[in-house]
């Protein structure tokens, strides 16, 4: 099996994720995934949009699943089988706003209890890191800006939405005043930093 990391929009798979595309005959993925790669899929491949991540683990050996981002960056990299690495969410953002990535610390808020992951970036924003939160759509930017202000975290925030999408919209703010999401595909940018053009 292979795990392709389709980038987190168009025009952001690299030349090996094509290569392997191109020569699949049997292809998985969310709708997304497909429709990012669907101009490098054979039209004789046989294309499965995933309904059970489950049964992922149970796929011939011949099978080409598509992971949005990197499949290593809470994609699917976690299935049997060769990664091709793609180019994440973080690594778009961070280039989009001209921030380092060397700084960085990641907490996962995406279909998790969101209070772990607010108190995890509000500990790494202290120690000095830049946090990135990988949200879902009910992640509560006003609620993180007030729980870094009672902390006494006083930092720029980003809201990065639809990322690699026409649509694609980044605001910047801070605690005081923090950006709002209109989109429920975003991530969060938090720490002190000063983002770019």
């Amino acid at each position: 099996m292979i795990i392709i990391g389709a980038g987190c929009g168009q025009g952001m798979l690299t030349e090996e994720a094509i290569y392997s595309i191109k020569k699949a005959t049997l292809i998985y993925g969310s709708k997304r995934a497909i429709e990012i790669c669907r101009r490098y899929i054979p039209e004789k491949a046989e294309v499965v949009e995933i309904t059970d991540y489950k049964a992922l683990r149970k796929l011939p050996e011949d099978a080409v699943v598509l992971s949005t981002g990197d499949p290593m960056f809470a994609g699917l990299g976690y299935l049997k089988g060769e990664v091709v690495p793609g180019i994440s969410s973080m690594s778009y953002a961070f280039a989009r706003l001209k921030i380092p990535l060397s700084k960085v610390a990641v907490s996962n808020a995406h279909g998790k209890e969101h209070m772990s992951a607010i108190k995890q970036a509000s500990a790494d924003i202290e120690n000095g890191h830049i946090s990135f939160i990988i949200a879902d759509p009910d992640f509560d930017i006003g609620r993180f800006a007030e729980y870094l202000a009672d902390k006494n975290i006083l930092c720029n925030i980003s809201v990065c939405e639809n990322l690699g999408y026409p649509d694609e919209r980044i605001t910047s703010g801070n605690v005081q005043s923090p950006p709002k999401n209109r989109s429920g595909l975003f991530v969060v940018i938090a720490g002190d930093y000063t983002a770019g053009p």
